[in-house]
């Protein structure tokens, strides 16, 4: 087993708004204790850069991350421009979150191609040391913050993408299931799933796992009251998601007690540290915070 970290929580944020709106929900995050507010990356929502410059403006301690970038979506010389000046203006609390895009729809409608999802981890690749190659250029212009560019996440999910995330991730985010082709809905991973991941991520570290923090998206939380509901895109809970420890790793139920003792599960289980939640469920994760703490 890595060597355990304390935990850490984000919220993703993804629901456009006014200035007034969206610095709200920030300074709300950080009063309730997360330690990240992530900007998610797709078409119809807020663009990530300059949300976070302003969330940025809007707190005092929380750490701002892309959660994640589509990354096909970028030219990598002028991505790292974007993220070294965002860096900068946030005064290097930053942390860059990468995935390989899986959405096809959002491809169609920016007039991008839709590679294969090897294709896209390949893209990827070439992002990550385009973007590493430029920042240990002790003569690159603009200078992030952080001396060798932010920390590095990288999400998802498949075997491709997680050997680049053990090669070269600070964080590695499984994202607690896995997409259809189309990418509008998410089949959730069940503990068996979750762990032959873990494990395989963990085989791949080798001497790094101690260095490298593990992410989970948690895709719903859900008090007593809602236990029935699941949104729509997610696939049906597996039979055994009634059977408590083995419900999906990424669902957590309950109490506030109940879901502090689910994380404090996951953690010895999988290794898991830092959870992010989705904003729709940020008021109801609080208070798991607030018991752990």
């Amino acid at each position: 087993m890595p060597l355990q970290r304390p935990f850490r929580f984000g919220v993703n944020m993804f629901v456009p708004g006014s200035r007034r709106e969206w610095s709200a929900k920030c300074r709300r995050a950080e009063e309730l204790g997360f330690d990240v507010v992530g900007v998610a990356d797709h078409l119809e929502f807020s663009a990530p850069f300059p949300a976070m410059v302003l969330a940025a403006e809007m707190t005092e301690r929380v750490r701002l991350s892309t959660f994640v970038l589509n990354t096909p979506f970028y030219n990598p010389v002028l991505l790292a421009r974007d993220v070294a000046s965002t860096d900068q203006f946030i005064d290097g609390r930053m942390e860059l979150g990468l995935g390989a895009g899986y959405v096809k729809a959002e491809f169609d409608t920016a007039g991008i191609p839709f590679p294969s999802g090897g294709r896209r981890v390949e893209q990827l690749e070439r992002t990550v040391t385009t973007l590493r190659r430029l920042f240990e250029d002790t003569e690159y212009q603009p200078r992030p913050a952080q001396p060798s560019g932010p920390p590095l996440l990288i999400g998802g999910w498949g075997d491709r993408l997680l050997r680049l995330a053990a090669a070269h991730a600070d964080i590695i985010a499984l994202t607690g299931g896995w997409a259809n082709t189309t990418g509008d809905v998410l089949q959730l991973a069940g503990a068996a799933q979750t762990e032959e991941r873990v494990a395989y991520v963990r085989g791949l570290l080798g001497d790094r796992a101690d260095a490298v923090e593990l992410n989970l998206m948690v895709q719903q939380v859900i008090p007593p009251a809602e236990r029935t509901a699941v949104p729509d895109r997610f696939e049906p809970l597996p039979p055994d998601a009634e059977r408590g420890s083995e419900e999906p790793p990424s669902v957590l139920s309950g109490t506030p007690a109940d879901m502090a003792q689910q994380i404090k599960e996951r953690r010895e289980r999988y290794g898991f540290t830092y959870f992010t939640v989705m904003e729709y469920n940020m008021e109801n994760f609080a208070p798991v915070i607030a018991v752990l703490r």
